[in-house]
């Protein structure tokens, strides 16, 4: 990969920031599956059941709340490996049969790898699948999204112009070329912006948890995750993860320009607590053994404590505006 972003930087000079992240991710995400301990990071459906369970569960209260059409598309966006929709369809299936009947679960997902292992997990419960989230059927739609919009491309934009990438002294590295920002100073995540005008003009119902301040534009926010550790963003692009803070404000706007609704965003800690984390661990810890118990009680904590994941990740809903609060948002 670094020779091909090389060629091209050779043969049309500096590659602008969005275009970078975008070739290096589509490599990275077709090379590998970078889930788990034995690969680059770990996500909150890996740390423990109880949180596709509970997410699955909001899934059905959304449903509630848009009326309980006879027909429902249930669609996740960067699936992984199948973990969070197992455990929501599993959650689904006991405590919302009605749900569940009306549910036709679809999956967006480029990576041909991480399909495999999608369809292994999942067998007959997909429906299909989908390369981006505008080929999504028709009618009534339920979006879940886990850690996706962090890895989209983003723009930045710098006093004199805009950052992009170019070759110097043989390796990769940050340059500035002229632009004039539409957005102001700070990083813009254009296909974040495009998804929550997608989703708000069909009337959709989506839960986005990713990581991001809550309501300030992130201004250099890149990062690169490689074997659980961070990494040069510009070092071996496709061989780490790279990703940045979602702007939260910046999609709700989008959503409401559209005619939409934003709910949130709320702590990741607070949204899971409302929701009933702790209580779900304590009835999955009956029935386990002491050291998966224990894991259990680890996971929860790492999803909800302050220090660990809860305040640094958020929760938002996308919703029509006629929506009323939804679990997680309601004080």
């Amino acid at each position: 990969m670094s020779g091909a972003i090389a060629e091209e930087i050779a043969a049309s000079g500096p590659m602008r920031l969005d275009r970078f992240m975008a070739r290096a991710n589509a490599a990275y995400y077709a090379g590998r599956d970078p889930f788990g301990r034995a690969g680059d990071f770990v996500t909150a459906p890996e740390i423990t059941q109880a949180f596709g369970e509970l997410i699955g569960l909001w899934a059905a209260a959304a449903w509630e709340a848009m009326g309980a059409p006879a027909r429902v598309t249930l669609a996740e966006l960067g699936p992984g490996r199948g973990t969070l929709m197992d455990d929501a369809l599993r959650a689904i299936s006991r405590a919302a049969p009605a749900f569940r009947a009306a549910v036709s679960v679809h999956l967006v997902e480029t990576s041909l790898g991480l399909r495999v292992a999608q369809q292994q997990r999942l067998g007959d419960a997909v429906a299909g699948w989908h390369d981006n989230a505008a080929t999504l059927p028709d009618g009534a739609l339920i979006v879940l999204a886990n850690e996706f919009l962090d890895a989209l491309p983003i723009r930045r934009f710098v006093p004199g112009g805009e950052v992009a990438v170019t070759r110097a002294e043989g390796r990769l590295v940050f340059t500035t070329i002229p632009a004039d920002s539409p957005f102001g100073p700070g990083e813009v995540c254009e296909p974040a912006l495009s998804l929550a005008t997608l989703l708000a003009r069909r009337g959709a119902t989506a839960l986005f948890i990713d990581y991001g301040p809550a309501d300030a534009t992130p201004e250099d926010s890149l990062q690169a995750v490689r074997g659980h550790a961070r990494a040069d963003p510009l070092g071996e692009p496709g061989s780490a993860d790279l990703t940045a803070h979602v702007d939260f404000a910046a999609l709700a706007r989008a959503a409401r320009a559209a005619g939409g609704a934003a709910q949130g965003p709320v702590p990741q800690g607070e949204f899971l607590r409302r929701l009933g984390l702790p209580e779900r661990t304590a009835i999955l810890c009956r029935s386990a053994a002491p050291a998966q118990a224990a894991l259990l009680q680890s996971g929860a904590r790492r999803l909800m404590d302050a220090d660990a994941m809860g305040l640094l990740f958020k929760a938002i809903a996308l919703c029509d505006p006629s929506c009323p609060p939804l679990p997680g948002f309601a004080e």
